[in-house]
Formats: C-alpha cells, structure tokens, sequence
C-alpha cells in the first residue's frame, strides 16, 4: 500500500491519478475538513491526519509498504517563516519519525530546486549543488533545505529515502491554481497589465508525478534528482500564451527595479484586499533573475525520466482551466 501527505495539491492529485492508474492501493492523508475536491471520485482510501500530529501519522503509515511526502507550504511572501518551519521542517521530521515507527520500506520525498545552494551564473544547476540552508535568502527555499537535511539524516539512520526536486511544476489538474496557473488565467482574463523580464525553468506536474514513482521504483538510496522541463523567458510565455489564447499580451515590460520597489509596497496592500498571493513579490521578481539553467540529467540516466514539451504543457493547461470554467 502505498500513502500520500498532500494528495488534494497539484502534484498530489496528479500522483495518486498515476498510482491509481498502475493498480496501486492508495491511502490519501489529508488534513481535518479538508476541500477533497481535487480527489473527488478517485478510488482511495482517505484518512484525516496532520503532520504536526506524529499519532495521526502513524495511524495513517500502518501497514504502508512506500510513503510519498509531499504537504508542505510553498510562500513567495515574506514574513511566512514560522509556518514554513513548522510544516517543512518540524513536519517532515514528524513524516520520518512515523515512517521509522510503522516500518516503511521506502520513503520518497518530494524537495524543490530551490533546495539547493545556486551555483555561479553560467554553471547548470545539478545534484552536486549542496543543501545548504545557510547560503539560501528566501524563506521557502531554507525551509526546503532544511526539510531535505532532515531526511538525509535519516537514512545515515536506516532509512531507505530518496529525495526528488522538481522545478516550476504547471500543468492540468490545477485545482487550486498555481503560479503558472494565475498567470494563465491573469494573461487571458487581460488583468496582467505587464510582466518582468527573466527566466525560468517549468515541468509538467504529470511527468514529476512519473518521476516520483520512478524515483521510488528506481531511484539510490539517499539520493537525490532533479526533474526539469524547459527553460523559458517571460517574454517567450508572453508571446506563447498571446499565440494560444489569442488574448494580446501586454505591452508593458517594467525594468527590474521598478518591479522589486512596487512589489515591496503594494504587496501587504494586494494581499489584504484580494485575499490571494500576488505573482510579483520581491522573492519571485529576484528567482526570475537567478541562474535557471538546469539539468535532469541523472534522473534521465538512473530513473528513465523525461519531460513532455513545454509549449505542449501550457496548451493543456489552457484547455483543462477552460473545461473547469477558470478562465472565464
């Protein structure tokens, strides 16, 4: 059997749509009232839990032969440090103290690119970069690194772990929208009245949702993998998104440090009256900036993975929020 913390986000839905598909028997731990909408109609067993509650684990890790963690918290906002500890670090410690009690034989935890410490521009990024939470700014990639350490640390202590880092995941089955997500939906709806320049790497969530599994079929213990996509400038999603939607793209491309000083003072502002997380902070206008050239390269080698077109990707991603009524 195999459990999933984090079932109802984008990759897990994805990844228990996949498991389900291989006729694995699946048991979701979501948390106490919990929207389930994302996994409405699968054929799972779901059971309440939280990964603050080491009980609640151990209840839901008895008899599970492989658990996949991916809950956690993803924030570009700061002043989000103490939660992001909380669920990233205290909670994977808690994951692997419950994955020790029950005698799982594998876990699969699902980190970030942004665990890694970014080699020098120029350089591709892989997994000879060190987890190093020390030479990390942004809150969100620190408490990565430190969850990551946490599970490294465990298998010096017996525990049969693999670590998997995708990069920007986007994709269908975006329940709850994510970055690439809002900005589909921003880009068609003409609200995004300009963009930045930058680059970034995407992946489709259903090529990580395969990597996962391989990772867990295939994957070294006490390794870890990178799982890219394709790297692309924000003017190039501009000009793709304006070709796929035949919405024009905006015509506004503000310089950097125009970006970071608005973001810096309208972002508390947009938080408190639309009640959602703003694509340009601060953390993602400087993410956009920072060294992106990335490999999966040994996840291709040792797993057999490998990424679907992007332009592909972001076509689907416009048809599934359609069909869901997202981009009315």
């Amino acid at each position: 059997m195999v459990v999933i913390t984090g079932p109802t986000g984008h990759i897990g839905n994805v990844l228990v749509r996949e498991l389900l598909k291989r006729g694995e028997r699946v048991r979701a731990l979501v948390l106490p009232g919990e929207d389930l909408t994302p996994i409405q109609g699968l054929d799972t067993e779901t059971v309440e839990g939280d990964v603050f509650d080491l009980d609640s684990l151990i209840r839901a890790f008895e008899g599970a032969d492989v658990v996949y963690h991916l809950a956690g918290v993803i924030s570009i906002v700061p002043g989000e440090w103490d939660r992001l500890y909380k669920v990233n670090v205290v909670g994977t410690r808690n994951v692997i103290r419950a994955c020790f009690a029950c005698g799982v034989r594998r876990l699969v935890y699902a980190s970030s690119i942004h665990a890694f410490a970014e080699p020098s521009p120029g350089i591709t990024f892989d997994e000879t970069s060190p987890f190093d939470p020390d030479k990390l700014s942004a809150e969100y990639d620190r408490s990565k690194a430190m969850a990551t350490l946490e599970v490294l640390g465990a298998v010096e202590k017996g525990l049969d772990a693999v670590v998997v880092c995708p990069t920007g995941v986007m994709g269908p089955y975006d329940y709850r929208l994510s970055e690439m997500g809002r900005l589909i939906r921003d880009f068609s709806r003409k609200t995004l009245i300009g963009y930045v320049n930058g680059a970034y790497d995407f992946v489709d969530v259903r090529d990580v949702a395969r990597g996962l599994i391989l990772a867990c079929e295939r994957g070294r213990r006490g390794e870890s993998y990178i799982l890219s996509g394709e790297r692309i400038t924000i003017p190039e999603i501009m000009s793709l998104l304006e070709e796929l939607t035949g919405t024009p793209r905006p015509r506004l491309k503000f310089p950097v440090w125009l970006a970071e000083f608005a973001a810096a003072i309208f972002v508390p502002l947009y938080l408190m009256v639309t009640r959602e997380r703003p694509l340009l902070t601060t953390c993602s206008i400087q993410t956009l900036q920072r060294n992106s050239e990335t490999t999966s390269q040994k996840a291709t080698q040792e797993l057999g993975y490998s990424a679907r077109p992007l332009r592909q990707s972001i076509e689907d991603s416009i048809n599934w929020l359609k069909q869901h009524g997202m981009l009315d």
